[in-house]
C-alpha cells in the first residue's frame, strides 16, 4: 500500500446463507479524492460500506486503512482510526437544537459523553468549535433552532457537520442526496465538494449528475462484483456498464455529461 492510497479492500466478500452479496471486490481509494460507488439496485453497495466500516464482518478478504489491516477491528475501533460514515436514513436528534447536535458529536470525540454529573454550562466550551463546523456546512444561521425544523437537505448537512466533528480522515457517505429536491441536491453536492478539500470521501450515490460533477474515481458494482472502475467519462462509455443499467439508468448516465 503506497502513501497515495488511504483505503484498500482485497477480495472482499460477504455471503448470507448461500447468497453472495459482495463477491471478491477489490477497491483502492486514493488519499484526498472523492471516490463514488455506483451500481443498479441490489449491486451490493451498502453491504460493501457495512463491511468497510465493520458493521458487517466479511466472509473473506482483507481491509487495509493507512497501511494497517483493520479486518478484525470493531466498528468503534475503525471510527477511532478516522473512518466515519453517514447512513441512508437521517440520523439527527430532532428535538435538540442544531448547535446541540454538533456539540453531542464533539463530546463523543472528547470522551465526555457519559459525564452526566457535569452541569450543562460545562459544554459551552464546545460552542465555538460547534459554530465553526456549522459555518463550514452553511448552517450557522440555524444554530438555535431545533433540528426537526430543518429541511431534509439541511438535516443531511447537519449530519455532515456531526461527522466532521469526529475529525474523520475518511468520510463514507451513504446516499447523501437520496430523496432530495433539486435545490437540496445542489446544496449537498457543493457541500461534499467543499468538505472533501481537506479529507477523503467515499460515497454511495444514485444521482448520476452528482457523481459526474464531483467524483474523481468511480467504481461500478453489479451483483456484488466490480464491473468497471475509472473516471466518469470512462465508466459511462463502458459497454458493460451501459448494459448493466439498461434504459432509464443508461439515459441518466448519458444525460449527465
Amino acid at each position: 500500500m503506497n502513501s497515495d492510497t488511504i483505503l484498500e479492500a482485497h477480495d472482499l466478500s460477504k455471503e448470507f446463507k448461500g447468497f453472495v452479496a459482495v463477491n471478491q471486490v477489490n477497491l483502492r481509494v486514493k488519499r484526498g479524492s472523492i471516490h463514488a460507488l455506483i451500481g443498479p439496485n441490489g449491486a451490493g453497495k451498502t453491504t460493501c460500506f457495512n463491511l468497510l466500516t465493520k458493521f458487517l464482518a466479511p466472509s473473506a478478504g482483507r481491509i487495509v486503512f493507512n497501511g494497517v489491516d483493520i479486518t478484525a477491528d470493531s466498528p468503534a475501533r475503525v471510527a477511532k482510526r478516522g473512518v466515519i460514515r453517514s447512513f441512508q436514513i437521517s440520523a439527527v436528534f430532532p428535538h435538540l437544537s442544531v448547535l446541540e447536535n454538533v456539540r453531542v458529536a464533539l463530546q463523543r470525540r472528547l470522551g465526555t459523553s457519559f459525564h452526566f454529573w457535569r452541569p450543562e454550562r460545562s459544554l459551552h466550551t464546545l460552542n465555538e468549535r460547534a459554530l465553526e463546523l456549522l459555518d463550514a456546512v452553511d448552517l450557522a444561521p440555524f444554530a438555535g433552532i431545533t433540528a426537526v425544523e430543518l429541511s431534509y437537505g439541511r438535516k443531511r448537512a447537519l449530519e455532515i457537520a456531526t461527522t466532521l466533528a469526529c475529525e474523520p480522515e475518511l468520510m463514507l457517505l451513504d446516499e447523501p442526496t437520496q430523496g432530495m429536491g433539486l435545490e437540496d441536491v445542489d446544496r449537498v453536492r457543493r457541500l461534499i465538494k467543499k468538505v472533501a478539500a481537506k479529507r477523503t470521501v467515499l460515497m454511495v450515490e444514485h444521482n448520476m449528475s452528482v457523481v459526474a460533477s464531483i467524483a474523481d474515481t468511480i467504481t461500478v458494482l453489479q451483483r456484488g462484483a466490480t464491473l468497471a472502475e475509472g473516471s466518469y467519462a470512462e465508466v459511462s462509455a463502458d459497454p458493460a456498464v451501459i448494459e448493466a443499467y439498461m434504459g432509464s439508468a443508461d439515459a441518466a448516465l448519458q444525460g449527465a455529461h
